[in-house]
């Protein structure tokens, strides 16, 4: 039995001494591994806005050919890559009146400056909010060791709002030159001097478009199976395509569909789904529809730090379908004055601006229009627009008196691009309407439209099961009603509504 225990004992001793020495092994390779591998730049040097979007100007090379040595590509896209986050963190700093970042792209006399400019904005509480949208450069010079390039930045679109106290002092738009000397430093081209050369205001307004001598007569569209999820796994072009054959038969001539900012892709636009979108469009040509393309639903985020990223989404889409037969209008954004309360009405404005402007750059032949929710907002951008649009829920007697009030402000075409009436009245709303109600509703609504000679988008082709709760929150009233706005109930049965889907 002693015999026994030594045994074991001595088979313990041995156990532990090779897990302790397997122990010494392992972590003396790991420590030789970690000694001979490189330290991660954008750790070491805070540089995290590499590893994602979030600045995206429009960047031309006018020219590479230069008085110094010839320049890789390799080299060309560091410098393009650092420059641009110079400007990134600059922005950054100025909005904050934080200097975190600015050592990693700006040498030493340079950074103290913008310090300078920091600590002066500071103690007059005073924030600058800016972005650029275009760069175009030039490389005039590089070094021989890669040490030093020279460029030129001509025609950069900036813009920029100035606050005090988180009060607007100035909003402005310019186009400006600068001369710029960067240094190659711990791996990062850094900027040695920065010089703005000329500066101009850009009061460039957008150019209007004519708007074709189509007669608006059309509907809001989502499938039945799957509203506000369009372009996702269940799409169906044959769907599609049906029900764009019942607009038709309806004697309606276009429809809106709805483009998610998110759903998308953001800056980075989905392939996959901008094929679907396309085939939406391809169903409707073949239906002899007109479609008017909405962007940015349910995206809220007005940031001037953003716009750049804004831009490169509706650019990429705008690009895709700008050529397509079935394009009759851009709709920037849905209801947007719904965001003035708690993004701020001059943010939501300047954005709007900004992305008309974008969209017309890209798109010089198809109209332009914002889907305001009301009338009172709907003549705001009116000289940038080229169709006014406006939604009504309200009061039908009162919508005649309405139109004529907008006739009054402003000569572009009107579209009344959502109206109807929800024919729920269960539970949750016992004194809601009938269908017989929307059937009186829809004939009343033709009436004021037809003695108008207004166009119009009805809301919606059909009723739905289910209502997201970002498009109306999680009230069960609210949720239950916005379900049997349709022409076409669930069970796929023409309400008495469908009757006066059309005018007249």
């Amino acid at each position: 039995m002693v015999s026994l225990n030594k045994n074991i004992l001595r088979a313990a001793l041995l156990v532990s001494y090779i897990v302790i020495i397997a122990l010494i092994i392992f972590g003396v390779s790991a420590l030789y591994s970690y000694l001979n591998t490189g330290a991660d730049r954008s750790a070491m040097l805070h540089t995290e806005i590499k590893k994602i979007d979030q600045y995206l100007p429009k960047v031309h090379w006018q020219s590479t050919n230069n008085e110094g040595r010839p320049i890789d590509s390799e080299n060309l896209k560091a410098i393009q890559n650092d420059y641009l986050d110079a400007w990134y963190v600059r922005h950054v700093a100025y909005k904050t009146n934080i200097k975190n970042g600015i050592e990693d792209y700006f040498t030493d006399s340079a950074r103290e400056n913008i310090y300078q400019f920091i600590a002066l904005n500071s103690s007059k509480n005073i924030t600058v909010e800016s972005t650029t949208l275009s760069h175009n450069i030039t490389l005039e010079f590089f070094s021989e060791d890669g040490q030093l390039a020279v460029i030129t930045d001509r025609d950069v679109q900036e813009y920029k709002r100035v606050f005090q106290n988180k009060k607007q002092l100035l909003e402005t738009k310019e186009v400006s030159t600068y001369k710029v000397v960067l240094l190659l430093e711990d791996g990062f081209w850094r900027i040695r001097h920065f010089i703005k050369e000329t500066t101009n205001a850009d009061n460039a307004a957008p150019k209007s478009v004519s708007v074709s001598p189509l007669s608006i007569k059309g509907i809001n569209y989502y499938p039945q199976a799957n509203p506000w999820n369009m372009f996702g796994d269940s799409f169906s072009k044959d769907t599609i395509s049906k029900d764009f054959k019942i607009i038709k038969d309806a004697g309606l001539n276009s429809v809106r569909i709805f483009v998610q900012y998110d759903d998308f892709g953001k800056a980075n636009v989905n392939p996959e789904k901008l094929n679907k979108l396309q085939q939406t469009l391809d169903a409707a040509e073949e239906n002899k529809l007109k479609v008017v393309v909405t962007l940015f639903d349910f995206y809220g985020d007005y940031s001037v730090l953003n716009w750049t990223l804004n831009q490169r989404h509706a650019e990429t889409i705008v690009n895709a379908l700008k050529n397509h037969n079935a394009l009759l209008a851009w709709d920037i954004k849905n209801e947007p004055n719904l965001d003035f309360e708690s993004r701020g009405k001059d943010n939501v404005i300047a954005w709007l601006d900004n992305m008309i402007d974008l969209v017309k750059s890209v798109d010089s032949t198809h109209p332009v229009t914002i889907g305001w929710s009301n009338t009172k907002s709907a003549t705001i951008l009116k000289n940038d627009v080229d169709i006014v649009s406006f939604h009504y829920y309200e009061d039908l007697d009162n919508l005649d008196t309405e139109i004529k009030t907008l006739k009054s402000k402003t000569d572009k075409p009107l579209v009344l691009q959502e109206f109807g009436l929800s024919s729920y009245s269960g539970f949750w709303n016992p004194f809601g309407a009938s269908e017989e109600d929307q059937a009186n509703y829809h004939k009343k609504a033709q009436s004021i439209i037809a003695k108008n000679n207004l166009q119009f988008m009805s809301w919606t082709l059909y009723d739905f099961d289910k209502i997201p709760k970002e498009v109306v929150g999680r009230l069960p009233w609210l949720k239950n009603t916005q379900k049997q706005f349709g022409f076409i109930n669930k069970n796929n049965t023409k309400k008495l509504s469908f009757k006066y889907i059309s005018r007249e």
